[in-house]
């Protein structure tokens, strides 16, 4: 049986009056491709921004399970730590430094692994040369990896707007995680870059061996890749379970088409 990596227990988020979430139990378990779906509004944003450390939640409990055996709560972590216990996440709009090349937004998603202190930087011992040295194959091997190498040297700028969605989840992939947290991989995509990502997420998951959690609104993507598919409503669960119990539920169809 799969272990959970990721477990989120009564968990509960108030921006003042309002509250965004409201008693949310759900698991991420080892090897799978979980959707966390609902209307707008719903509160999957917010439940990602708790997750990775933008905000602590009000209530419940959000613990991360480690390869080592520990289990670690996180409710009060910065998200620098969050992403060192190997969390990593997109947004929704892309946040690339859009005058640096691919290669380099690549790199900089490396940085957290780096040994050579501040010295180091300075000096550029020949440690620090082939740490940098090792970083630049390492970074290009993820470009190649996910079918961008040949924009290595391009702006991320100047990229199409399917591959900088991919650069993203590239530099999120260059931090080591072991869960991947998509907002929204395919807002804005096209059909044909929407199925080259259907593509690209279930590699990441088959051949690198990362978990996913993704929340995205076309409901054909998720249902093509989700194994599990946790639904918001008005930050409620409302429904949980295989794509094909949930795209069946009663509730889900009443929260989406307004019933």
């Amino acid at each position: 049986m799969s272990r959970p990596i990721l477990e989120i227990n009564n968990f509960s988020m108030s921006f003042g009056g309002l509250r965004a979430v409201d008693k949310v139990s759900i698991h991420i378990d080892q090897g799978e491709i979980v959707a966390l779906i609902g209307p707008n509004g719903a509160g999957k944003t917010t439940l990602f921004n708790c997750v990775t450390g933008v905000y602590p939640p009000s209530e419940g409990d959000i613990t991360v399970n480690l390869d080592d055996g520990r289990t670690i709560r996180t409710n009060s972590m910065k998200p620098n730590r969050i992403t060192e216990l190997g969390l990593a996440r997109t947004f929704q709009n892309t946040r690339l430094f859009k005058t640096m090349t691919a290669l380099e937004n690549v790199m900089i998603g490396r940085h957290p692994k780096l040994k050579a202190g501040i010295l180091g930087a300075i000096f550029r011992d020949a440690r620090t040369r082939e740490e940098e040295k090792l970083v630049i194959e390492e970074s290009f091997d993820i470009l190649r990896r996910l079918g961008l190498a040949h924009y290595a040297n391009m702006s991320a700028s100047s990229l199409p707007y399917g591959a900088q969605r991919l650069l993203e989840i590239a530099r999120a992939m260059a931090t080591g995680p072991q869960l991947l947290l998509l907002d929204e991989p395919a807002a804005g995509m096209n059909p044909q870059e929407t199925r080259e990502l259907d593509r690209t997420i279930t590699r990441i998951r088959n051949e690198e061996g990362i978990t996913i959690l993704l929340i995205e609104h076309d409901m054909s993507l998720v249902m093509s890749l989700s194994e599990r598919i946790y639904v918001l409503d008005y930050g409620k669960l409302i429904a949980e379970g295989s794509p094909q119990v949930v795209k069946s539920d009663p509730a889900v169809i009443r929260a989406y088409l307004g019933e």
